[in-house]
């Protein structure tokens, strides 16, 4: 599981620092960049989202909800995943 996590993390990372600084990302996206089958990409959204929540808790990225910062455990509906204070290009 640690290996897909680690894929997981390189992926968000890597889409967030191919953006514009101030640019966010859904999560469906680091899915869809890992696994772009219809079934596949979703069957790795909690993984997306367990890795987000670790990298937002380092401040490495900042998890949004209608441009307001939220923990993504506690998000209900769709988020976006945005540069935190500690991300490092």
């Amino acid at each position: 599981m640690s290996h897909l996590r680690d894929e997981v993390e390189q992926t968000l990372m890597g889409l967030l620092s191919s953006r514009a600084a101030g640019s966010s990302i859904c999560p469906s996206e680091v899915a869809r960049a890992l696994d772009g089958e219809e079934g596949a990409w979703r069957a790795l959204m909690p993984s997306v989202r367990i890795v987000a929540g670790r990298l937002a808790h380092q401040g490495v990225i900042d998890v949004t909800q209608r441009g307001q910062a939220v923990a993504i455990g506690s998000a209900i509906g769709p988020v976006r995943l945005r540069r935190g204070p500690h991300f490092v290009d």
